[in-house]
C-alpha cells in the first residue's frame, strides 16, 4: 500500500462520499415533492399569514406582512433560521445570486426574496435584521410567535422541529425543509427548487414561468 495508491484512495472516497450525499440529497427533494403534490394539479402550497416585518423601515407601530403582500411580484419564500450555521447562508447567498441575475436579465421584473424564521425563540427582529445584511438588500425578513410560525409552515408544507418552549439563551440546532418556494404576482405556488438546484437552473425556470405566466 504506497504513498500514492494512499492517495488515490482518499480521492476516490471522498468523490464517492459528495456523489452519495448528493444523491441522496436529490432524492430526498423529489420525495418531498411528491409529498407536497399529492393531488392532481398545482400543489396546494401556500396561505393566509400574518408576521413580522422586521426589515420595513422603522416606524412607532409594528410592521407586519400578509400573504397579500406576496402579490403583484414573484416571491422567492425560504425558511430558515439565523443560528443556522452552513445551509441558510448558502440558500440565501443562492437566492441573493439569483435575484441579482433576474434584474440584470430584466430590470422591471418585480421580485421579491422573503426569509421567515422557523426559529422565533431566538430570532428576534432586530436579529434577523441584522442578519439579513449579509445578503441581497431587498430581502424581507420575518418571524411570529411559535403557533404563527407553526401555521405559516403548514401552509408551506414545511418541517421544522423547533420545540415551543424553546430557550432563546439555548444553543440548538433547528432541522426544517430546504427549499425555495416560488410564488407568483398572484400569490399561487408555482415551484420549490431545492438544495442541489444550481443558480442557473433557477434562473431559467424562473424566466420561463415569467414568460409563461404572462401570455
Amino acid at each position: 500500500f504506497t504513498p500514492t495508491s494512499a492517495a488515490i484512495f482518499v480521492v476516490v472516497g471522498v468523490g464517492l462520499f459528495w456523489y452519495f450525499r448528493n444523491e441522496k440529497a436529490k432524492l430526498q427533494e423529489q420525495r418531498e415533492k411528491e409529498r407536497m403534490s399529492k393531488s392532481y394539479g398545482r400543489p396546494h402550497v401556500g396561505g393566509p399569514f400574518s408576521l413580522v416585518n422586521c426589515t420595513a423601515a422603522p416606524s412607532s407601530s409594528e410592521q407586519r406582512f400578509t400573504h397579500e403582500d406576496l402579490l403583484r411580484k414573484w416571491s422567492l419564500v425560504y425558511f430558515g433560521f439565523t443560528n443556522c450555521p452552513d445551509i441558510c447562508p448558502a440558500e440565501l447567498d443562492k437566492v441573493t445570486a439569483v435575484v441579482n441575475e433576474l434584474r440584470q436579465s430584466n430590470p422591471d421584473l418585480p421580485v421579491q426574496p422573503v426569509f421567515i424564521s422557523v426559529d422565533p425563540a431566538r430570532d428576534t427582529p432586530s436579529t434577523i435584521r441584522t442578519y439579513l445584511t449579509d445578503f441581497h438588500p431587498s430581502f424581507v425578513g420575518l418571524v411570529g410567535s411559535f403557533e404563527q410560525t407553526k401555521s405559516v409552515c403548514k401552509a408551506y408544507r414545511v418541517y421544522f422541529s423547533t420545540p415551543p418552549d424553546a430557550d432563546p439563551k439555548g444553543d440548538y440546532l433547528v432541522d426544517h425543509s430546504i427549499f425555495v418556494y416560488l410564488m407568483d404576482p398572484e400569490g399561487r405556488f408555482v415551484e420549490a427548487f431545492g438544495q442541489t438546484a444550481e443558480k442557473e437552473e433557477m434562473v431559467d425556470k424562473i424566466k420561463q414561468f415569467v414568460v409563461e405566466w404572462s401570455r
